[in-house]
C-alpha cells in the first residue's frame, strides 16, 4: 500500500528522519508541507519513495561515508484517542 504526502498531511501524522551512520544517528522532524511544496502532493511518503532524496549533512561535513536514512511515521495519537472516546461516558456505579 502506498501513501502520498498529501494523505500523510491530512492524517496529521508526523514524519521523522534518522541518519543510519552509527557515529551520528541524528534525527529531525520533517516539514510535510515543505515536502509537498517541493515534491508535489501526489509524491509517495513511504520509505522507498523518500530514502534516495535525503543524506545527512552532519556526516557529509565530517567526511563520513553516506549511509541509509530511516523514517519514522508517528500517527496522530491525540486525534485517534479523541475519536475512540467521543461516545464514552464514565460510570461510577458501585454495583
Amino acid at each position: 500500500m502506498s501513501k502520498t504526502l498529501a494523505e500523510t498531511l491530512a492524517a496529521n501524522e508526523s514524519l521523522s528522519i534518522t541518519c543510519g551512520h552509527p557515529a551520528c544517528c541524528k534525527s529531525t522532524k520533517l516539514d510535510i508541507q515543505a515536502l509537498i511544496d517541493r515534491l508535489g502532493p501526489d509524491h509517495g511518503s513511504m520509505h522507498w519513495d523518500l530514502a534516495e532524496l535525503f543524506a545527512c549533512n552532519a556526516c557529509k561535513a565530517e567526511g563520513r561515508d553516506r549511509r541509509p536514512v530511516f523514517f519514522t511515521v508517528v500517527p496522530d495519537y491525540d486525534g485517534i484517542q479523541a475519536k475512540s472516546n467521543r461516545d464514552w461516558k464514565p460510570t461510577f456505579d458501585r454495583s
